[in-house]
């Protein structure tokens, strides 16, 4: 998605308010610039009037402010209003975008960048972006009716504001160019210190185990103190801008007031206009002051959405894919022709890889670490799509087929598993409703019955589940997949967390389940429980070295038969 979608979205079901928030703003601009010309007939009526038209003047004055009042009050309402919309859906559609990525296209960013993104990111855009074009809007309209009303009071006073401001203001915005760079340097920081804290609390007991804070603790000072560099530079930046602004101003307003003094002292004007003058020109110099900060933080911010909307695109975003009609009893599974793999290029982690994974079937995959076991099992979830080769699934090239489809077919139980801050129900569930009873039977089948009737489905499991066991969150992941009822159950060392007896108990649970297709990885090479799958998949160095049911296997007495008798099989 481009950038200016993006930004249309803050706009999208919110052009009502935002039109009577930047109406309200202009309404505002315009009506702050009067009480220039209050002052200038009280000060003359004050030297040359009457009484009577000095109670007039102020009758008049005590009601236009209670115009004023109303105005700001209008405008506090809708544009307030307006930023609540905006920055809800546009934090929403970047979320939505993230997530919509496919899993290899999610896992080339950090995703410390993609917290940074929704969070100081959307910060930055929203004081520089949303809130910026009001004050823009607000100078914008300022300056012009301003530079008027001088206009109609001293051509020749106007010619020297102008004559004076020229240089400074074209030095400011030069300034400026510099801020969106920064903007993006600092995001960029944030986003590598956010991703630095998140692995040293991560890693927090092996760090005590090792007895690494001393150089844990100077990782993070080198760190922090190169985000506190990117920021002071940063903010010295806006900072030089404001102090040419500033210096403009000053050099403007001494030289308004002694050629204003001059043409008072001549009779050219009278003092009331000497003072309107000087108002009317701080309505001036407050925009020559502020825009082109404004405008370079706006810059910035519009670089930063640039940035998102980079982060929600997706490298097959315009793909058209097809629909995945499922696999059909007696059909053609999941099949692997000569297919290879690399995470790096000149680094095959598959190396001509033919399977056929029959429909209802169940196949261990066993190896050492590092043979490419749970790569396989990516690929065949359709996580990395730029394999080599052909994945058909029920006859269909997985690369045409829409990857929601193939979720939908499939489910994974990881070795690491992730557990919401939130009840044991709901993150078996993942925020889903369910029938009771399969419920019910998914939770039997995982092993969890007895978690459940000790501490209740409403339980609380902390963040990442701090208060369960390793064996209770793998349980949990277990019954998640098993409540889905998929034609494809793919488990990646789904028991690694469990005792034995439990893991053969899960092992065999899976096993039960008929008319479904079911892979599993697994390191445990338990003799009762490797038998009753339809066929083992030896693997070694990615590649397939050897095939066939446990008899078959141990009766070759090749690799399988040593990774067995190195088990104590």
């Amino acid at each position: 998605m481009e950038a200016r979608e993006y930004r249309r979205i803050f706009y999208k079901n919110n052009k009502i308010m935002y039109g009577l928030a930047m109406l309200t703003t202009a309404i505002g601009a315009l009506i702050n610039i009067y009480p220039a010309v209050l002052l200038e007939k009280l000060l003359d009526v004050s030297i040359d009037g009457t009484m009577k038209g000095l109670l007039e003047l102020v009758f008049f004055a005590l009601v236009f402010m209670g115009v004023m009042a109303a105005c700001w009050l209008a405008k506090r309402e809708f544009k307030f209003r307006f930023m609540k919309r905006a920055v809800e859906s546009y934090r929403n559609k970047a979320y939505e975008d993230i997530t919509r990525k496919g899993i290899s296209d999610f896992g080339k960013e950090s995703t410390s960048n993609y917290i940074s993104a929704l969070t100081n990111d959307v910060t930055s855009i929203e004081n520089n972006y949303l809130l910026g074009q009001f004050d823009i809007l607000d100078g914008m309209l300022m300056a012009p009716a301003a530079f008027v009303l001088m206009l109609w009071y001293s051509w020749s006073m106007t010619l020297v504001v102008l004559l004076l401001c020229v240089l400074p203001v074209l030095a400011a915005m030069a300034v400026g160019g510099r801020v969106e760079k920064m903007e993006k340097m600092v995001s960029e920081k944030n986003a590598s210190f956010m991703a630095m804290v998140k692995d040293l609390f991560n890693g927090f007991g092996i760090i005590k185990s090792f007895q690494a804070q001393q150089e844990t603790a100077a990782l993070y000072r080198k760190k922090n103190t190169q985000l506190e560099e990117i920021k002071c530079s940063r903010r010295q930046a806006d900072e030089l801008i404001g102090i040419i602004s500033g210096t403009a101003g000053f050099i403007t307003q001494i030289g308004v007031f002694a050629y204003g003094a001059y043409l008072c002292i001549r009779g050219q004007i009278t003092a009331g206009v000497v003072v309107a003058f000087v108002q009317m020109m701080n309505y001036i110099l407050n925009p020559i002051n502020t825009l082109p900060k404004l405008l370079a933080n706006r810059k910035a911010a519009i670089g930063l959405i640039e940035k998102m909307a980079s982060y929600g695109k997706e490298e097959d975003g315009q793909k058209q894919f097809d629909p995945f009609d499922g696999f059909k009893e007696g059909g053609e599974g999941i099949v692997l022709q000569h297919v290879g793999f690399s995470y790096e290029e000149d680094k095959e982690v598959l190396k001509d890889i033919n399977l056929n994974f029959e429909v209802g079937k169940s196949y261990a995959i066993v190896g050492g670490s590092g043979s490419g076991k749970s790569t396989l099992l990516n690929l065949v979830m359709g996580s990395y799509p730029k394999y080599r080769g052909s994945i058909t699934l029920g006859g269909k090239e997985m690369s045409s087929i829409d990857p929601d489809s193939i979720f939908d077919a499939m489910s994974v139980i990881q070795q690491n598993v992730f557990i919401f801050d939130d009840t044991i129900r709901r993150n078996i569930c993942m925020f889903k409703e369910f029938d009771e009873q399969r419920l019910d039977s998914a939770i039997e089948r995982a092993g969890l019955s007895l978690l459940i009737k000790e501490k209740g489905e409403d339980y609380a499991c902390g963040e990442n589940g701090a208060h369960l066991s390793g064996g209770e969150k793998q349980r949990i992941a277990i019954a998640r997949s098993l409540l889905r009822e998929v034609a494809v159950l793919l488990a990646d060392e789904a028991t690694s967390a469990l005792d034995a007896e439990t893991s053969d108990c899960v092992t065999n649970s899976i096993l039960d389940i008929q008319g479904i297709t079911r892979l599993v990885v697994t390191h445990r090479l338990d003799e009762k429980v490797l038998r009753r799958f339809d066929e083992i998949i030896v693997m070694k160095s990615g590649r397939v070295v050897e095939m066939g049911n446990f008899e078959t296997l141990m009766g070759n007495g090749e690799y399988f038969a040593s990774l067995c008798k190195i088990s104590g099989l």
